[in-house]
């Protein structure tokens, strides 16, 4: 495949900038620049060591990012385009959505590097002087990273050229596999890592079973809705979730914000994790299009507070891009209960704190004139309902209602927020991004099981996520019964835990109902919304690096 980042293995350690070496001193991976190396340093068992590690980097250019949260969270049933920023052919599925779109070709040309650098680790296993114990966990981990990267591909495009060997020269000859062909592929890597990787290992951000299980499990999951599904896809895919709630001593915490807090990553509830560093050299990619790389989840859904009376811009309360906002579904229907259910309150910011001094002139608030704050006031606040004019009235700050909501003032989602960044302007974020967390694997378990017809274990599986979302003393008013255990429980049930967090898209995917959900939430996107919009258009470049013909495009693009 001619792709200008599919390159020849003499070079992949080489171009391959950002390195993760293995210390055995340590017990995260650590970065380092590498270059001038030649074509057999792969075969020492230094640089077995780094083709493994580099293998990981292109998890970078997709989660915690731009580019892979535009495939992943914009044009659903619960977000919305906000003020600013383009790609908004992802909101509006309207012809700004277009082969040539550059996000298209860099998240297909990223991947496809990841997918060679494993190739090259894959095939060049058997001449590498590394341990045969270690060769096996790393090659398993190669395994892992392909299938990952994949079914990401298949899942946004359908279809793509299935190449499981090394490319070492450009090529034209392309072609695009059947469904059938990448399941299968990509169930046959997931599977040989979960035989071969250990439990856990010794360097944290490295795939292990549990991981492997949960992403194994994730596959099977889409393939029980597709054309090719099996009657033993659902089991097959609780027997993995019910493995990884079970027997790897991971543990939801007891607070839902909790989860979240910046200073407790590596927690109990997290099965796999892309890490990122403060460190701008370790955060990029060699192909990156994100600006200073880092996860900068952080700049893309918060709301306009920093022209407003009594605020200017700051660290602790982000910049905002202004790029997502949540859909009035979202807000009312989906986190509309909040008297047992604290995730509204933990998941969306509704109050800012004057930090900058003064009298204003009202805004967006016509109980009132004028406000006066000191330092640390509160000056704006969103109840989350229609708070009469007249209460408002006796508020000394603003108050935001849902009927003066817009593009550029609603609630803003904190669970991205790095108030560890060295300035109010900085966009690269250190935060890892959380691939796979324990309450996804509790809900996927719930929705296996009710796929399967056993209605009673999905209530069970679904209930301890419930649980942990309540206030205190409401944990039981939380729990559902089998009776309340319907398929648009499951999917409200994963919006309000997994809001904002790279899951959205691919669930409707996976469930078939992306087309009528947005066009009964999102009236944006309503009008264009169309069954075509269930893959992306394929690059146009790969198109033209192909023979004429050989790959074709998606229909309808």
């Amino acid at each position: 495949m001619k792709i200008k980042n599919i390159i020849k293995s003499a070079k992949i350690l080489g171009i391959a900038t950002f390195m993760l070496s293995a210390q055995s001193c340590q017990d995260v991976l650590k970065e380092t620049v590498v270059s001038g190396i030649g074509n057999d340093y792969i075969n020492t068992p230094k640089g077995f060591e780094d083709a493994v590690n580099a293998a990981y980097s292109s998890l970078r250019y997709f989660y915690g990012t731009q580019q892979g949260l535009t495939l992943t969270e914009y044009g659903t049933d619960i977000y919305a385009t906000g003020a600013d920023g383009g790609y908004k052919g992802f909101h509006f599925y309207d012809t700004q959505m277009q082969p040539t779109v550059d996000y298209l070709q860099r998240v297909w040309d990223e991947l496809y590097r990841g997918i060679n650098t494993c190739n090259a680790i894959i095939d060049r296993a058997p001449e590498s002087s590394i341990s045969e114990a270690t060769k096996k966990v790393r090659v398993a981990e190669a395994k892992f990273l392909r299938a990952q990267y994949y079914f990401i591909l298949f899942q946004q495009y359908g279809g793509v050229d299935l190449r499981l060997s090394e490319t070492l020269a450009p090529t034209k000859a392309t072609s695009r596999a059947s469904d059938a062909d990448m399941y299968n592929a990509i169930i046959k890597d997931f599977t040989e890592a979960v035989a071969d990787l250990p439990n856990s290992q010794g360097q944290y951000g490295r795939a292990t079973k549990p991981a492997a299980e949960m992403a194994l499990a994730k596959v099977y999951l889409a393939k029980a809705y597709s054309s090719v599904k099996a009657g033993d896809d659902f089991s097959k895919a609780a027997a993995l979730t019910n493995n990884v709630v079970n027997n790897y001593g991971f543990s939801l915490l007891n607070d839902f914000a909790s989860v979240f807090d910046e200073n407790n990553q590596k927690n109990s509830e997290i099965v796999f994790a892309v890490q990122y560093t403060s460190d701008p050299l370790t955060n990029l990619t060699n192909n990156t299009g994100a600006v200073n790389g880092g996860n900068n989840l952080h700049l893309f859904f918060g709301m306009q507070y920093d022209v407003q009376a009594g605020m200017e811009r700051d660290v602790l309360n982000g910049r905002p891009f202004k790029r997502l906002r949540p859909t009035q579904y979202a807000i009312e229907t989906v986190f509309g209960e909040r008297v047992n259910d604290s995730r509204y309150k933990k998941t969306f910011k509704d109050t800012w704190l004057a930090n900058k001094p003064g009298t204003y002139n009202t805004a967006f608030d016509d109980s009132k004139a004028k406000v006066t704050f000191a330092a640390g006031d509160t000056c704006i606040f969103i109840p989350g309902y229609e708070m009469s004019k007249e209460e408002r009235a006796k508020r000394p700050y603003q108050v935001l209602v849902p009927s003066k909501y817009s593009e550029a003032l609603f609630p803003t989602n904190r669970k991205f927020f790095d108030t560890k960044r060295p300035d109010k302007t900085y966009e690269a974020g250190s935060r890892d991004f959380f691939v796979f967390r324990l309450a996804d694997a509790y809900l996927m378990l719930a929705e296996a099981q009710l796929g399967a017809g056993n209605v009673s274990a999905a209530t069970d599986a679904i209930n301890m996520v419930r649980r942990r979302a309540a206030w205190p003393g409401k944990a039981a008013a939380m729990e559902i019964t089998p009776a309340q255990m319907t398929m648009e429980m499951l999917i409200e049930e994963r919006a309000r835990e997994l809001a904002g967090e790279q899951t959205r898209w691919m669930d409707l995917k996976r469930w078939g109902n992306l087309v009528e959900r947005v066009q009964k939430y999102n009236p944006q996107a309503a009008p264009n919304v169309a069954s075509k919009h269930l893959v992306r258009p394929i690059p146009q470049t790969q198109i033209d690096r192909s023979d004429p013909g050989a790959f074709a495009q998606n229909p309808g693009f």
